[in-house]
């Protein structure tokens, strides 16, 4: 379990949120710059999205950024880690000193500001600590976006796996939580019919990843998704060949493989009768 916990950390789920907003806001990606760990010095102190519109007065009409003015702040959380009453106000100090260091005085007006909160777990207890205060008031807008006033900025919290699948796919399952053989099914379906375009692969990568052993259960898995999972796939193998599938007996199990397939067993049939894994027998499949 721990070693689990340890994998799932590596996980890179910034440059997957990044490639997802992108994803979520592309009918309208032509009014906006996205800047991915904006610095806001020459030490680490960095944003980490920065949306700006190209036009202020354009309206953004995605369900995510109708909040969005002129310069929109976004501060996200992945699996694994929590948003802190301190976190908060971090998001609050970034904004105030993205305003600050400007070539001239108020060059950027602090009403053209909004901060963005995205998380994938609720953050239970920063908001108690929020509403005990008094000043600020929560809102739900709708189904995992909720609103925050009485702060410096305008502010709008997006708990990612509670967005509506219809407007918010890709955020939305940008998790290692995936529960259903058919949620990765529905995926692969989708991530289809976008698998040549880089910010869906992005996505794409880090969702298959994170939920490894469920993908592992979907019989038709693209050559494209292959890619993406044949490290971790090769990783398996490794591991049990270690444990004792020695040259001789690959051998063997390749040859058995080879009459198998000729009568018309599946991949999952064949492993029950070797008994060994999936991922074995896939692996030594590639070898025939």
């Amino acid at each position: 379990m721990a070693k689990e916990e340890t994998q799932q950390k590596k996980l890179q789920w910034h440059p997957a949120f990044f490639a997802g907003l992108q994803i979520e806001l592309e009918e309208e990606r032509d009014k906006l710059i996205f800047e991915n760990e904006h610095q806001l010095s020459t030490k680490p102190l960095e944003i980490d999205v920065v949306i700006i519109k190209k036009q202020p007065g354009v309206k953004i009409q995605k369900n995510i950024g109708q909040i969005f003015r002129t310069y929109n702040i976004v501060e996200y959380k992945g699996p694994g880690d929590s948003f802190s009453i301190d976190d908060f106000y971090k998001v609050h100090g970034y904004a105030c000193i993205y305003k600050s260091i400007t070539e001239k005085v108020n060059e950027i007006d602090a009403e053209e500001i909004t901060l963005t909160i995205a998380v994938n777990q609720f953050p239970r207890d920063m908001l108690k600590e929020l509403q005990r205060r008094g000043n600020f008031q929560v809102v739900k807008f709708e189904e995992g976006i909720y609103h925050i006033s009485g702060g410096m900025f305008p502010i709008q919290m997006i708990h990612t796996v509670k967005l509506s699948e219809e407007n918010n796919f890709w955020l939305r399952n940008l998790t290692n939580k995936l529960k259903k053989k058919e949620d990765a099914e529905k995926l692969l379906d989708r991530y289809n019919e976008k698998k040549q375009e880089n910010l869906y692969q992005s996505v794409m990568d880090i969702i298959v990843k994170a939920n490894i052993e469920l993908f592992e259960e979907v019989d038709d898995m693209c050559d494209a998704l292959m890619e993406i999972v044949k490290p971790k796939v090769d990783a398996k193998v490794q591991e049990a060949l270690k444990e004792g599938l020695k040259e001789g007996r690959i051998i063997e199990r390749i040859e058995l493989i080879r009459k198998k397939l000729a009568k018309g067993m599946s991949v999952e049939e064949i492993a029950d009768f070797l008994e060994e894994p999936v991922d074995v027998i896939k692996e030594l499949m590639i070898k025939l």
